[in-house]
């Protein structure tokens, strides 16, 4: 390593606490809403169509998700979708946004291990106000040096980030389960680049894993986290 490890950031969403499977359970419900109007394996093509469209003007949560769904049933059904339909999927993202969160598998065990001896950060993307909410009920917050809520994650992004909160990406490592937002840029910027998967994926952030850099690791769980800091330390 360029200098000794001193800052680990972690992301939030399916990697600290789960988050896709309540977008799941609402496509599902989506599905059933729409079950007169389209095939469900269509409908989901169409609403990831939307999804990717509208990243631009809503970006990343809950709220851009509802929306999309509003547009996909109104295009599906040629502008003819009850307003029933409409109520039913506001309820539903009124309904992910008060869901109490759900810790992962050995999230803060991994945290509170590394919170003694490194600058610990948390780098997230979605809504302002649903990352704050979930942060707040998660109980991790106290064992964050720094919390950064941000609209995406470039490698522009995580340089400036590990700068100012840090000694720079060469002494930073960034774990989290999208190869595409939280491993690949990350190790771009230079920092090291943990990628631990999550059984569900939004497919906008699948990539192949990058297993030529030298900075790049995989592990099963975090509590294996630890253990792959003491090695490198």
């Amino acid at each position: 390593m360029d200098g000794k490890l001193t800052t680990i950031a972690f992301d939030a969403d399916d990697t600290l606490w789960q988050n896709e499977r309540f977008f799941r359970m609402t496509q599902d419900r989506f599905a059933d809403l729409l079950s007169d109007h389209v095939d469900p394996d269509h409908l989901m093509e169409r609403l990831l169509e939307a999804e990717r469209r509208n990243l631009g003007h809503y970006g990343f949560g809950i709220k851009g998700f509802v929306l999309s769904m509003i547009e996909t049933a109104i295009d599906v059904t040629d502008e003819r979708v009850p307003a029933g339909v409409i109520r039913a999927l506001l309820e539903a993202g009124q309904e992910m946004l008060r869901h109490p969160i759900e810790l992962m598998p050995q999230a803060r065990e991994a945290v509170t291990a590394l919170a003694d001896r490194f600058r610990i950060l948390l780098i997230t993307k979605g809504d302002l106000l649903d990352q704050e909410r979930k942060l707040a009920q998660s109980g991790l917050g106290e064992l964050f040096d720094g919390v950064e809520i941000v609209s995406d994650k470039t490698a522009p992004r995580y340089d400036a980030i590990f700068a100012a909160h840090g000694e720079g990406a060469g002494r930073a490592m960034m774990v989290g389960n999208s190869l595409r937002s939280d491993v690949i840029p990350a190790i771009e910027a230079g920092a090291w680049g943990v990628f631990v998967p999550h059984d569900l994926t939004w497919e906008l952030e699948h990539a192949e894993p990058p297993r030529d850099q030298a900075r790049f690791a995989e592990l099963q769980h975090l509590g294996e986290l630890p253990a792959l800091v003491a090695a490198l330390d």
